[in-house]
């Protein structure tokens, strides 16, 4: 927009220097702007969020206008040396930029102090139009003066002359123009008539963050709308800031959802929660939104929007628990005198930003030290009669919560975690004896974990479902006292034992150990849980605890993968029950891939050798199909030399053997996996003697076996034998081709095609198989 084009939002009221008097500068003071049920300690660190410079000389010039003759004097006198030498020097765009801020004070003074409503809209225009593309540091000193003139002018000179500047630059070209009117709505609220505030510059907020294509635009947007909700006082502008909240926090910008989550969020909870809406309409909308969600998914989850609203809702927490403790039966009593009793440092978690610091939102954190040690007795003395908030909390939101925590896929990592997260917050915000007696029961008695449990427990989900690693890693680590351990050894040692005994899936186990094994300090409790089904007297249980190994040691420093962990599997490798030893050949690929140590390394390849050596399972075909797949998938990351020494020859002794099978549906299953295996290791680089002497006469094999019982693999196979030959023949005149692998250099584009065509109809595991012949670095 070049023109002015009121006519229009703005109403020119009588705009006289005249109208300034003590009574209007005294209504756009910050303490009667406020609303009413807001702590002063949160409104101070909410207009935080207004970056302004009143430390500098210039910035203290700006922040304060002279409003007597005395004191235009005075500011002259002081602005005048620093304005004409830099006139005599602007030549250069520096010096002109300087010259511009200086001007600044002078150009306000004037604006504040002139008779001519023309003039000062005049004056204004200049200083909104000083600098083409304003930096930081100069929004700042123009919205510092912006500041000084509001509160010197009141807030109908304010809505008059100020705020159609920032209209007018509301779509300009430039982005820091753009930024510095976004920037002026939030700095501007305190000193704006309550009308505007909700209707006009919410709505010029809102035509921007739905509009502007800079990420720092709809950042400084979102940060003023915050500052507007602290400020807000029409109920029926609830749904618009819902909306708004909602679109803010699916912005595609990282910066503009951390900005929602540190300013606007907090700023409208606690406006939510003024107008009684936290429990009845916010929170409750977004677990719709959540369930709705998961009913949706079954066929695949949006995670980025479940990530969204639980997000919203974990931000929300702090906000809640500052509202049950402000309706407590205790409020009344909570006064400040005498002692005041000390916060622990670890309390709470660590906020996202001041806005979501309980003691902020309650007022300071004296008042809330008194609250919390009432919070605390009355939970262990009185309980929770009458206290409608909290029950509100353990009584509607929880089971909501559990119920739907049951309802999440559990092998989806990023979910488990996701609500992991939550409940860690959650409980450690509302408490260590509200976790044990409010949140830790409504678990135990959907879980029931008691061996006369077995069949109904697992046979009816509840173990295989998310509910178990959310509830060990969400609620059974917010406190790491002795016993706090213990509970969480002997959840996931019952949980081991009652999925092992029910023949239950192990995915509840597993995403429990993945979440915990991210952090070392779990390493060791892990590890005693193994042991317990590593002596178990179940075999069922000694498997579980096997293969529970492989997902450990990826993380696990060495120190406890040679003290506790290749001892624990050396003793099941040698178990009485066969299932037992088969079971630890996934975990002793995984040390094969991920262990350096050559001492470590050599026990390994001695129990992995005895497994294919010794007679005694010679004729095992689970233990080779196992030994296969984990070659498969350790042997193209796994140290050069055991690849080349110990993974290629002996899966040319398995494909040998293969030959031999008179079962043709054991022998084309152990065919398939070998397949994979070697289109897995062709991604590697192959010398020419390894290659002669194994892994072409393994593909022979192999052949041999598919031309009986799968057709298309043969014609595959034999395109890969056939310029794997071809390449061996001409390997006197050509060198090899770096770390590319002759099979991988050598087959068509066309038997690519062709290969991963036949690959996507013949196995399962197709379309893992995309990349085979993709060069492995």
């Amino acid at each position: 927009m070049k023109g002015k084009t009121w006519g229009n939002p703005f109403s020119h009221k009588d705009n006289s220097v005249r109208e300034t008097n003590n009574q209007t500068r005294s209504s756009a003071c910050f303490g009667n702007t406020q609303s009413g049920k807001l702590s002063p300690a949160f409104h101070q660190a909410l207009l935080s969020f207004c970056r302004m410079s009143a430390d500098s000389r210039l910035g203290s010039e700006v922040s304060r206008i002279a409003d007597s003759e005395k004191s235009v004097m005075l500011m002259l006198g002081r602005c005048l040396p620093h304005i004409v030498p830099n006139v005599l020097l602007a030549k250069r765009e520096r010096m002109v930029l300087h010259l511009c801020q200086e001007l600044i004070p002078l150009i306000l003074c004037t604006a504040c102090l002139h008779p001519e409503p023309k003039e000062r809209d005049q004056l204004l225009h200049i200083l909104f139009n000083l600098i083409k593309r304003p930096d930081d540091e100069q929004r700042q000193m123009i919205l510092t003066g912006c500041v000084a003139f509001a509160r010197h002018v009141g807030p109908t000179r304010v809505e008059a002359e100020l705020l159609p500047q920032c209209w007018e630059q509301i779509n300009h070209k430039y982005p820091e123009r753009r930024l510095l009117v976004a920037e002026s709505c939030g700095a501007l609220a305190p000193y704006l008539p309550k009308e505007i505030r909700s209707s006009l510059v919410l709505s010029m907020l809102q035509q921007m963050l739905m509009e502007d294509k800079a990420d720092l635009v709809r950042e400084a947007v979102i940060k003023s709308l915050g500052i507007i909700m602290g400020y807000i006082d029409d109920p029926d502008k609830y749904q618009q800031g819902f909306e708004l909240l909602l679109s803010a926090l699916g912005d595609p910008s990282e910066r503009v959802v951390s900005a929602t989550h540190q300013v606007f969020l907090p700023a409208y909870a606690a406006w939510t929660t003024e107008l009684g809406n936290l429990q009845s309409h916010l929170i409750p909308t977004l677990l719709s939104k959540i369930e709705k969600l998961l009913r949706e998914g079954e066929h695949g989850l949006d995670e980025h929007k479940l990530h969204m609203y639980l997000s919203a809702l974990q931000s929300l927490i702090p906000s809640l628990f500052a509202l049950v403790l402000q309706n407590a039966p205790f409020s009344s009593k909570a006064k400040l005198h005498g002692e005041v009793p000390q916060i622990e440092v670890t309390r709470f978690p660590r906020p996202m930003s001041p806005l979501q610091d309980v003691s902020t939102i309650i007022g300071s954190r004296e008042q809330l030290a008194v609250l919390l040690q009432l919070y605390d007795y009355q939970l262990e003395h009185e309980g929770t009669t009458g206290w409608e908030t909290l029950l509100w909390v353990v009584n509607q939101l929880l089971p909501q919560l559990i119920e739907i925590v049951g309802k999440i896929n559990v092998t989806s990592t990023a979910c488990v975690h996701e609500f992991s997260r939550f409940f860690w917050r959650l409980c450690r915000t509302f408490g260590k004896i509200f976790t044990n007696t409010k949140v830790k029961p409504q678990f135990q008695e959907i879980l029931r974990l008691s061996e006369e449990n077995i069949d109904s427990s697992a046979g009816n989900g509840v173990l295989t479902k998310a509910t178990v690693p959310i509830y060990a890693t969400g609620v059974l680590t917010c406190y790491i006292q002795e016993e706090d351990r213990k509970l969480l050894v002997g959840f996931l040692e019952d949980v081991m034992t009652l999925l092992s005994l029910s023949h239950a899936p192990l995915d509840s186990l597993k995403a429990s150990f993945v979440e915990l094994g991210a952090n070392p300090a779990y390493h060791e409790l892990l590890l005693t849980v193994l042991w317990y089904g590593v002596v178990h007297t179940s075999a069922l249980v000694r498997c579980t605890a096997a293969r529970m190994f492989e997902l450990l040691v990826k993380g696990v420093n060495e120190t406890l993968v040679a003290q506790r962990v290749v001892p624990a599997l050396i003793t099941l490798s040698s178990d009485p029950e066969i299932s037992v030893r088969i079971a630890t050949i996934p975990a002793f690929g995984t040390i094969m891939e991920t262990v350096i140590q050559r001492e470590l390394l050599e026990r390994v390849k001695m129990q992995l050798a005895s497994f294919l050596e010794d007679p005694q399972y010679q004729d095992q075909y689970s233990l080779h199909t196992e030994i296969i797949k984990t070659f498969g998938r350790v042997g193209p990351n796994a140290e050069p030399r055991f690849r080349d020494e110990f993974v290629i020859p002996h899966l040319h002794k398995l494909a040998l053997v293969n030959n031999l099978q008179i079962v043709d549906s054991k022998r084309l299953d152990i065919a398939t996996h070998l397949f994979e295996a070697y289109s897995a290791l062709s991604c590697c680089f192959i010398s020419e003697d390894l290659m002669v002497n194994h892994f072409l006469p393994g593909l022979r094999c192999l052949r041999t076996d598919m031309e009986h019982l799968s057709p298309e693999h043969e014609v595959i196979l034999s395109s890969m034998i056939k310029e794997c030959e071809q390449k061996v023949e001409n390997k006197t005149v050509q060198e090899p081709q770096g770390s590319m692998s002759i099979a991988a250099s050598l087959v068509s584009e066309d038997t690519k095609t062709k290969f991963l065509n036949k690959m996507g109809q013949l196995t399962t595991s197709g379309a893992m198989l995309a990349n085979v012949f993709q060069r492995k670095k």
